[in-house]
């Protein structure tokens, strides 16, 4: 007697264990789809813009090309993907794709649409909310929220060297430099602190929450970096994550080429 019931207790384990896996199976599963799908719905809709939009103002055509090269990027993103992780990052990229293609929008002065979802690698960084010019070492940059002839270039926002760079049109890509080794990262910490000094009355620049120093925090971070470290995205664009350090990790596409 005894022995029948230790043999349908473990019956019973053996039956709970391989139910427990199969349904475990089965929630990765709708999750990888559903990150899939979330990750194909936003790179199928970059890719309708970059074919749609053209110009030949400067500003129009470099956030055109950035955005060309954000939707390679996802594409090759999703092609690689085999976890959840690796397609939310796919996602973040086709999101800065289109915040790309957005910004081109503004600049050929038509609807820019609706909203995109905030991009994790530009949390906390804010958006510059009036135009200044500084002199770096010899040269001018100049920043704004608005495109101008003098100000071209496009940032959706995000963090160089762990500090925010707020979104905004600036006269030269100064953060691909930054984003490099050596004298560039020295360079482009020179002109961040030029152009972001808190120093100035008026900083130009603002935060999704009103942190300190116009940077803010989403949840009130402290000394104006906010609390939100971008999660699984990392301080740029595409993270690095499982795509390691080539083009989607710290490369071309991580975090620079703006």
């Amino acid at each position: 007697m005894e022995f029948l019931l230790v043999v349908i207790l473990a019956a019973l384990l053996v039956g709970g264990l391989l139910w427990w896996r199969r349904e475990s199976a089965a929630r990765l599963a709708r999750s990888l789809a559903d990150a899939r799908a979330d990750a194909q719905r936003w790179y199928e809709r970059l890719g309708g813009q970059v074919m749609n939009l053209h110009g030949d103002d400067p500003a129009v055509r470099q956030a055109l090309v950035d955005a060309g090269e954000r939707y390679n990027a996802a594409g090759g993103q999703l092609e690689q993907a085999r976890t959840v992780h690796q397609y939310r990052l796919a996602r973040e990229t086709a999101l800065e794709g289109l915040a790309y293609a957005r910004a081109a929008r503004i600049a050929l002065g038509i609807d820019p649409g609706p909203e995109l979802p905030p991009l994790a690698s530009a949390q906390g960084a804010g958006q510059l909310t009036r135009e200044r010019e500084v002199n770096v070492q010899g040269q001018t940059f100049r920043a704004g929220p608005q495109p101008g002839r003098t100000t071209p270039y496009y940032y959706p926002g995000g963090r160089m060297q762990g500090r925010p760079v707020p979104a905004g049109w600036y006269s030269t890509p100064w953060w691909k430099t930054a984003l490099g080794a050596g004298a560039g990262v020295l360079g482009g910490m020179l002109i961040a602190d030029a152009l972001f000094s808190p120093a100035f009355a008026d900083p130009g620049y603002g935060a999704e929450a009103g942190g300190q120093e116009g940077f803010g925090a989403e949840a009130g971070g402290q000394e104006g970096f906010g609390g939100d470290q971008a999660g699984d995205v990392g301080g740029g664009d595409f993270g690095g994550g499982d795509f390691g350090g080539g083009d989607f990790g710290g490369g071309d596409f991580g975090g620079g080429d703006w």
